[in-house]
């Protein structure tokens, strides 16, 4: 590969979502179509219908040998992203509205295009940024099937690794490309949690987003420096630009060393003070790689993952086999796990929710499980039988009031009578513990606490909902801080209620995996944080190198401080 040329970099800056510096070529995914359009010579209306049902057949065949594989490889995620493509590439009423636009537009690609089109620009009108990145979805689907008519080939990819690039690049195409021939991906598109992003994370793929406009001005074939943690972009970089990124590139693989060394150690201060650094996992495979980077077990095992890609609702026993197993890998540590968080922004087409205009407030959650018998049940049966395996908990997500988690309780000791009629072993030390997720429960923890084994604070949904901000809608994106005042408000409130009471509170959202978030975190007395496994070393390095003294005298200023920006701005400057 030719490293460098001549002339300074021309600097692109988007959201860096995913960590890591590339260096590659770029190579535009999703080609331009329309030169295909133009060429294609469509025959009579029987042949054109026949082309669709050929094509569907076709992509559909592509996608299940790709989630084979992707389950082969035990990345279970990945694999239920695929699947719902191959059921949206066999919707019997998107495939009928092909047929019916054939009569219109005698010429079957674009007929499969317009359908595509219409239906993503229903789900793009939706308040919530679920539905409106399913619309990516529909696209991805709908061309696949016009380049399956069109014959249209993938490009192939060469000796050297590339850094794909597109406004939109559909997450099958990522899935497709092996590891090592994908260096970085650079999307137009902003959402953080696209699949294609999601994609992208669980194979550790360098990644930007929110160039927008811009990505006009990235060639194809362009030489590129991509940082996926700043969000750079350097297009056509000259040879002394390339040697600082090399030698960065040289730190970054230090770095790691450093942080594999970090894994078996604990998070303590210099003063003794423990906390508890665990992972938020999606199944039980996550487990293994979790504990590669000092996990100290399960915050957050999200089980809504084993009811995706799914025909039908999964059996207690389905569920209990998939528990167990991640009871089982953290060897003793807690397994936190979280019921069934579905709703109308996770839709599953087997439950029949509606859609909403607003699912975030909607019929979701623990309002599914406490209204659904046949749903709370198993999965609170399965859980309990996992607990004979090791150190299982379970936690209830979006309670608002004290009358919802005594129906919870309710439900658990049902649980148990049906287990003890069936002759099943399950365990009587399952902790039950709530998600603190929105502010109606922050401000009830005093008397929550009373019922409850543990808090877990879930600042995703916290911070959108006490700062009324959709975390998706990139327009207001700058108003979502976890260090308004507000939010650290409620947190240390929480906090406080469980060491009134006896209990441990922990933390399982994106603010638990901010190095800075962390010292306020175990200054104000959470035992336990969660996050996604690559964040760990970063926290416990921070953390080793404070103490409990310093950390509390820090919260302190914090405390008194009046604007997010600030508390942050402060944070970086003292823990630099």
């Amino acid at each position: 590969m030719e490293w460098g040329m001549k002339g300074m970099a021309e600097g692109l800056r988007g959201k860096g979502v995913i960590a890591g510096i590339a260096v590659g070529r770029i190579m535009m995914a999703g080609q331009n179509i329309d030169g295909y359009l133009k060429g294609y010579q469509p025959g009579n209306k029987d042949i054109e219908n026949q082309k669709i049902k050929d094509a569907i057949k076709a992509v559909v065949a592509v996608l299940q040998e790709n989630i084979k594989t992707l389950q082969a490889k035990d990345m279970v995620e990945q694999a239920a992203i695929l699947e719902a493509h191959r059921m949206l590439a066999q919707d019997p009423m998107m495939e009928e509205t092909m047929h019916t636009k054939v009569e219109e537009l005698a010429n079957a690609p674009l007929a499969v295009l317009d359908t595509a089109k219409e239906q993503a620009a229903i789900f793009e009108q939706m308040d919530d940024p679920y539905f409106r990145e399913r619309a990516t979805d529909i696209r991805d689907v709908g061309k696949r099937i016009a380049k399956y008519i069109l014959g249209v080939k993938e490009p192939e990819i060469g000796d050297d690794p590339v850094i794909l690039c597109g406004h939109e690049i559909e997450p099958s195409v990522i899935a497709n490309i092996p590891t090592d021939k994908i260096a970085g991906v650079v999307l137009g598109q902003g959402s953080t949690t696209c699949h294609a992003v999601i994609i992208a994370k669980a194979r550790a793929i360098p990644t930007v987003v929110g160039i927008g406009e811009r990505l006009a001005e990235i060639p194809d074939g362009a030489l590129v420096i991509l940082d996926g943690e700043r969000g750079d972009i350097l297009v056509r970089p000259d040879e002394m630009t390339l040697a600082d990124y090399r030698e960065k590139i040289k730190q970054q693989e230090e770095r790691k060393a450093y942080y594999a060394e970090l894994a078996p150690l604990p998070a303590v201060t210099t003063d003794d003070v423990r906390v508890e650094l665990c992972a938020n996992i999606g199944n039980h495979m996550d487990v293994d790689a979790a504990l590669t980077y000092g996990a100290e077990g399960v915050g957050l095992f999200r089980s809504e993952f084993v009811f995706m890609g799914r025909q039908d609702i999964p059996t207690e026993e389905d569920q209990f086999k998939a528990y167990k197993e991640a009871v089982e890998k953290c060897g003793g540590k807690i397994c936190v796990i979280r019921t069934m968080d579905i709703g109308g922004d996770k839709p599953l087409p087997y439950l029949n929710i509606p859609p909403e205009d607003n699912p975030f407030l909607g019929y979701r959650a623990l309002r599914i499980s406490l209204q659904r018998r046949d749903l709370f049940l198993p999965q609170l049966k399965a859980i309990l039988r996992a607990g004979v395996y090791g150190k299982a908990a379970i936690m209830a997500p979006m309670v608002i009031n004290v009358a919802e988690f005594k129906k919870v309780l309710d439900f658990v000791e049902e649980a148990k009578l049906e287990l003890s009629h069936e002759g099943k072993a399950f365990s009587e030390n399952v902790q039950v513990g709530i998600m603190v997720e929105t502010p109606a429960a922050a401000i009830m923890t005093p008397e929550l606490a009373k019922y409850v084994d543990f808090f877990s604070i879930g600042t995703n949904d916290l911070v959108q909902y006490t700062l009324a901000v959709d975390r998706g809608n990139s327009s207001i994106s700058y108003l979502y801080n976890h260090f308004n005042p507000a939010v650290l408000r409620l947190i240390q409130r929480t906090a406080q209620a469980a060491k009134d009471n006896g209990i441990w509170c922990g933390m399982c959202g994106e603010m638990a995996s901010d190095p800075l978030a962390a010292v306020l975190l175990l200054a104000m007395g959470l035992s336990e944080l969660s996050m996604s496994a690559p964040s760990i070393p970063r926290v416990k390095e921070k953390i080793r190198s404070v103490s409990s003294v310093q950390a509390k005298e820090l919260l302190a200023d914090v405390m008194k401080m009046e604007d997010g920006e600030e508390i942050k701005a402060y944070l970086q400057k003292v823990l630099a």
